[in-house]
């Protein structure tokens, strides 16, 4: 390890540690209504506006063409999505929620908040504010 370097003092490293014991978290939270963290942000993605295309998904979520692909392939062999052709344009094929896709929107959301309550239990309304606040600025100007 390169000298000055402590994991313990490293954004990169604390933040990733947090977001793999959130993702476990969640997903001990979402395997009895039968998503996973895998499937839980297309599911998000199609409860705020149901009907996208695969590419729009990919978009919105910055996730691998073939990864998502793979994903809506076995969401729908699960019943939470139907993939039908555009009705104004044949070549594209929209992805929609079935009614039991529909219907985990509320018990998935309410499981993620408590995931995220549960996380962040240990600090402060007003630290946990300021977290998101840092996070989501970090997020905006290195993403860009």
């Amino acid at each position: 390890m390169p000298p000055g370097f402590s994991m313990r003092a490293s954004p990169g490293y604390l933040t990733n540690h947090l977001a793999r014991l959130f993702a476990a978290g969640l997903q001990r939270r979402i395997k009895p209504l039968g998503l996973s963290t895998g499937t839980f942000p297309i599911m998000l993605q199609l409860w705020e506006r149901d009907g996208m295309t695969q590419r729009e998904i990919v978009e919105r979520l910055g996730i691998e063409q073939a990864t998502v692909g793979n994903t809506l392939a076995r969401m729908e062999r699960d019943g939470l999505i139907d993939r039908r052709s555009d009705e104004e344009d044949g070549r594209l094929r929209r992805t929609w929620l079935t009614e039991r896709g529909q219907g985990l929107r509320e018990p998935a959301v309410r499981a993620a908040m408590d995931e995220n309550m549960a996380a962040l239990a240990s600090l402060p309304p007003e630290d946990r504010a300021e977290l998101v606040r840092l996070l989501s600025k970090a997020i905006e100007t290195y993403g860009r």
